[in-house]
């Protein structure tokens, strides 16, 4: 997927120089007021789309601001989001990303995140590796006890109300792991993971587009990715568990202990 890898990079470093200097200036709430949105996510979006459409023509794009896009191409689609982290940006924390990544048939094949401010690049091809901006190849970290590790996460918007906010895991986590950091920016945690800078992560109620290129990098750097159950990932789903794969099992048990299967009111999937 050299073709599909080529047309992220270009779309993100467009993406990148729309947004160099800029501050956001209207910052608005979707349906809950902490889920933040700005102009230039919707900018962003839109330059990527047209970047998108140049290079690889008629393949649908599923944008965190635009939704899905009309295309010709079967099976294919391109998952975009222009700005994660987007709070963070609004604020002026430079820990956010832009996330494309490429999907066919179901089966992510290629992915892009940059964190702009950060002069952090990640990259990788299904089956053809994980690497750096500078094209050194990624690696996860070789922690092997959950005592040990460093973990990341990220709650809901709705956390407020929703049963299922991540609480629970957190302070069990807290208690059980070496410690826990919440960067705000799901893509930046997998790609984190993927560096070996983070030994696990774990979260729900999370988008396609939040991790579709993180965890495609995550996978190629060695990472162990599943959901929170030890299954398959399902985008739809929302759940993503990411580690070096020498806690994974640990950090499972951890959560089940946490929050049993049981007190989830969704169906597995």
């Amino acid at each position: 997927m050299t073709i599909a890898l080529e047309t992220a990079r270009v779309a993100v470093r467009a993406a990148q120089q729309l947004l160099a200097g800029v501050r956001p200036v209207a910052i608005t709430g979707k349906t809950n007021p902490r889920d933040l949105v700005t102009e230039w996510d919707v900018r962003c979006e839109e330059r990527i789309r047209e970047v998108l459409e140049e290079h690889m023509p008629g393949v649908p794009v599923l944008g965190e601001e635009g939704g899905a896009g009309a295309g010709t191409v079967t099976g294919a689609r391109w998952l975009v989001d222009p700005i994660d982290g987007t709070v963070n940006f609004a604020h002026g924390l430079p820990i956010w990303s832009i996330s494309i990544a490429f999907e066919d048939a179901g089966v992510l094949e290629a992915g892009v995140v940059a964190a702009p401010l950060l002069g952090w690049w990640f990259e990788a091809t299904r089956g053809g590796g994980a690497r750096d901006g500078t094209g050194a190849p990624l690696a996860v970290s070789g922690v092997a006890k959950l005592e040990q590790a460093l973990l990341g996460t990220g709650f809901p918007y709705d956390r407020a109300t929703n049963p299922l906010n991540n609480f629970a895991e957190w302070e069990a986590l807290q208690r059980r792991a070496g410690a826990c950091r919440r960067l705000g920016c799901a893509s930046l945690d997998l790609c984190l993971v993927a560096r070996g800078w983070l030994d696990g992560y774990w979260e729900r109620h999370l988008k396609p587009w939040d991790v579709g290129a993180g965890i495609v990098i995550a996978r190629e750097a060695g990472a162990t990715v599943t959901n929170i159950r030890g299954g398959p990932v399902d985008l739809l789903d929302g759940q993503v568990v990411a580690t070096n794969g020498a806690i994974h099992g640990e950090l499972l048990a951890e959560l089940a202990r946490a929050r049993p299967v049981t007190t989830d009111p969704r169906p597995p999937r």
